[in-house]
């Protein structure tokens, strides 16, 4: 099993990144597939979730902001993140979720800074 976040970088506040996971090893299409985010000191929390029929969910402070979607014949998930704030520096990263496993990816730096 493997997932591989990649997009993180540096952007200037009010700008845009798409954050990438490319999965393998497990059925994909089955899958949960969630993004997390680690704030410097901070506890890891969720940020984003799309069912494996593409009802998505969002943590409050990035509705609006956050788009997560899914593509099963890539087998990647998505997550389009947009007017970024300071406050979202953080690792991002990907999860994928069954009723009996759980999948991590390493993470990608993502920092909002001028």
């Amino acid at each position: 099993v493997q997932l591989v976040e990649s997009g993180g970088g540096l952007v200037q506040p009010g700008g845009s990144l798409r954050l990438s996971c490319s999965a393998s090893g497990f059925t994909f299409s089955s899958y949960v597939m969630s993004w997390y985010r680690q704030p410097p000191g901070k506890e890891r929390e969720l940020v984003a979730q799309i069912t494996s029929s593409g009802s998505t969910d969002y943590a409050d402070s990035m509705k609006g902001r956050f788009t997560i979607s899914r593509d099963n014949a890539k087998n990647t998930v998505y997550l389009q993140m947009n007017s970024l704030k300071p406050e979202d520096t953080a690792v991002y990263y990907c999860n994928a979720g069954h009723a009996y496993s759980s999948y991590w990816g390493q993470g990608t730096q993502v920092t909002v800074s001028s």
